[in-house]
């Protein structure tokens, strides 16, 4: 499960679909309707606000807002609960480390958005986030 701090519109279109649907099986782990994946250490971070499934639906919100730029058609009735927040902290090693890690994987997987990205200095974040100084997050599985 990858629940990316970056922009959505940064991802290709196999990556926007894996984050619309690991988000989509974020929710339901935060409503308690899994049995799998219930102590991902990604989830954390939305474990630690007052309301994370309306959390959960805001960062589910941004991605269909993103999907409907491009046309695609993400049904937004599978959102539980999607009400604006404080947005969430997320440090400046955190997005420097998901940045180099979607790059990796666009290089080979699709160049032209690879190729695209090249010419972001620092990447927008999810609107939900809030840049802070710091390294990369404790619940990241670093590789």
């Amino acid at each position: 499960m990858r629940l990316w701090s970056i922009h959505p519109g940064y991802l290709d279109p196999k990556g926007l679909v894996a984050l619309w649907r690991e988000s989509l099986l974020a929710q339901k782990v935060l409503l308690g309707e899994t049995k799998g994946y219930r102590h991902h250490p990604q989830l954390a971070r939305f474990r630690q606000t007052d309301d994370p499934v309306a959390t959960m639906g805001w960062y589910l919100s941004e991605i269909v807002k993103e999907a409907s730029k491009r046309e695609y058609r993400f049904d937004d009735t599978k959102i539980v609960r999607a009400e604006i927040v404080s947005p969430l902290p997320v440090t400046r090693g955190q997005l420097e480390y998901e940045w180099n890690h979607l790059q990796a994987k666009l290089k080979t997987r699709c160049p032209p958005v690879y190729e695209r990205n090249l010419a972001t200095e620092f990447p927008e974040v999810h609107p939900l986030f809030e840049v802070v100084d710091g390294e990369v997050e404790e619940w990241e599985r670093i590789k």
